[in-house]
């Protein structure tokens, strides 16, 4: 990734970005020893987010391209003998444990119970989204005057959500500065649920010196416990963005939770405002989502503590806290211009939401593929697993035999670098975010049903499900929150595939 990193010359070839992220690009040159050029950094995903304003279509080619190639280029950072390493071993484990493959062995122990059924709810709606997909390369096609491809959606994207609903998400930048989204967006929507507090703490001593603790507090004083928010980008940082607990909550050894947010947002020149796109707003709030789980934690056991639910469940509670994002009370709040202090206008939160669906083919459609791929490749047993040598090959099948083959539409990882399935915990299990979006889309109707944002829902949300960690049977959670089983109804309205 680091040596993937896109090094341009002249200022010109910049042209479409913010001066914030031209300055952040200039210092990241200057950090490798490239004093005067500017250097455009590689991410986890397929894709970059500067591909939505860059003007200069080789430059956006070459970052796409360098892009999708991360791990897979026959050197040393290779990671195609050791993903096959993988595979294999995980098959051969399976095959101890007495199951035909590793996705049966996984998913047996989750809320899908056998692969079978996550491939029965994937299938409802794969070719929805490519059909959407394709239906929106056309319109870019439109814009374009060209043939869409990978390197150019995120710029149509732009141009065309401008024109049909008037947005312009790079003129929102300055209206989502960092503190103001963390303390009174963020912080202020778990208050206003929870009724919980946050202090910063300078004067404790963290992992790195750009991560920041908070001491957490209930409203009459008693101690929650800390947040550490690590935001910014660095060479020696994994990329994504990712909760994770340094202390589980448990009354056995009567342990507060430590619980860490990571980003990777470019850090802007000293001096400067850290501008967020309103996707990084969007994850700002969903890892908090996972925060606010290992915050609100009140179990005995630290084994059940928290985060520690079956794996296609734990991406519901941060999904949830999504909806904060552009509800009154909250974006009222936060989103207000860095230097004029002017709210966000109404008419760009309308328009936010009336394009709620907008580009959810290309979204559904990518994550489709990478959730497919982690499934094709551990749904091999032991037998068929020692065939396979050609990774490329494997992968682009899987991908075609499932109807998802759009050249324009990557999918968001590829084999190589889905750190997620080969070194994140989510091996069989990337199906989760959108097996537990039911779960979410299904809450989300249920809190706008009930009043929003109000103490009496927050304490229901955390008294049977969220504080319950994983002490009870996840779907039992559920049902004992919502009073009945979920439907998929509101995911399918939420993604235009009704």
């Amino acid at each position: 990734t680091n040596d993937l990193a896109v090094l341009v010359q002249t200022l010109e070839e910049l042209d479409g970005l913010s001066e914030n992220e031209i300055a952040s690009a200039a210092a990241a040159a200057k950090d490798r020893g490239h004093e005067g050029k500017w250097l455009i950094g590689m991410v986890n995903f397929s894709g970059n987010p500067v591909l939505d304003s860059l003007t200069n279509r080789e430059l956006r080619k070459k970052i796409m391209q360098e892009s999708l190639v991360k791990a897979n280029r026959a050197n040393e950072n290779d990671n195609k003998p050791v993903l096959l390493q993988m595979v294999n071993l995980r098959a051969e484990r399976a095959k101890l444990f007495g199951k035909n493959t590793h996705a049966e062995h996984v998913i047996a122990v989750q809320t899908a119970e056998h692969p079978d059924n996550v491939h029965a709810m994937l299938r409802k709606i794969a070719p929805a989204a490519v059909r959407n997909a394709k239906a929106e390369a056309e319109d870019l096609k439109k814009s374009a005057g060209h043939e869409i491809e990978s390197w150019d959606w995120g710029f149509y994207t732009e141009q065309v959500r401008l024109e049909k609903y008037n947005i312009d998400t790079s003129k929102m930048r300055p209206y989502f500065e960092l503190e103001s989204v963390l303390k009174n967006g963020v912080f202020f929507a778990a208050n206003k649920l929870f009724g919980i507090t946050f202090k910063e703490r300078p004067d404790l001593t963290t992992y790195h010196p750009e991560a920041r603790a908070f001491e957490v507090n209930n409203e009459d004083g008693s101690k929650v416990g800390l947040f550490i928010g690590d935001f910014y980008t660095r060479d020696s940082k994994r990329g994504g963005a990712w909760m994770n607990n340094l202390v589980d909550q448990n009354f056995l050894f009567n342990q507060l939770p430590v619980v860490v947010n990571n980003l990777n947002i470019p850090k802007p020149p000293a001096g400067k405002p850290t501008l967020l796109t309103y996707d990084e707003t969007t994850t700002l709030f969903h890892e908090f989502g996972h925060a606010l789980h290992g915050l609100l934690s009140q179990v005995k056991y630290p084994r059940v503590s928290g985060t520690s639910v079956q794996r296609d469940f734990v991406e519901f509670p941060s999904q949830v806290n999504e909806m904060w994002i552009l509800w009154p009370e909250v974006v009222e709040n936060y989103a207000r211009h860095h230097e004029t202090g002017e709210k966000l206008p109404q008419e760009w939160i309308d328009n936010l939401k009336a394009a709620s669906t907008f580009n959810e083919g290309h979204a559904t459609t990518s994550y489709l593929a990478a959730a497919i791929l982690d499934l094709a490749w551990h749904s091999l047993t032991s037998e068929e697993a020692a065939k396979v040598t050609d990774v490329e090959g494997f992968e682009a099948q899987a991908i075609k035999d499932y109807g998802l083959e759009f050249a324009p539409v990557p999918t968001r990882y590829r084999s190589t670098y889905f750190s997620h399935i080969f070194a994140g915990g989510y091996s069989s299990g990337y199906y989760g975010y959108i097996w537990s979006e039911v779960l979410d889309a299904d809450t989300v109707d249920w809190f706008k049903e009930n009043g929003g944002l109000q103490r009496k829902n927050g304490e229901h949300f955390k008294n049977t499900l969220l504080g319950r960690g994983g002490s009870i049977d996840s779907m039992q959670m559920f049902r004992n929150f919502r009073g009945r089983d979920s439907k998929i109804e509101p995911l399918l309205k939420r993604r235009g595939l009704l």
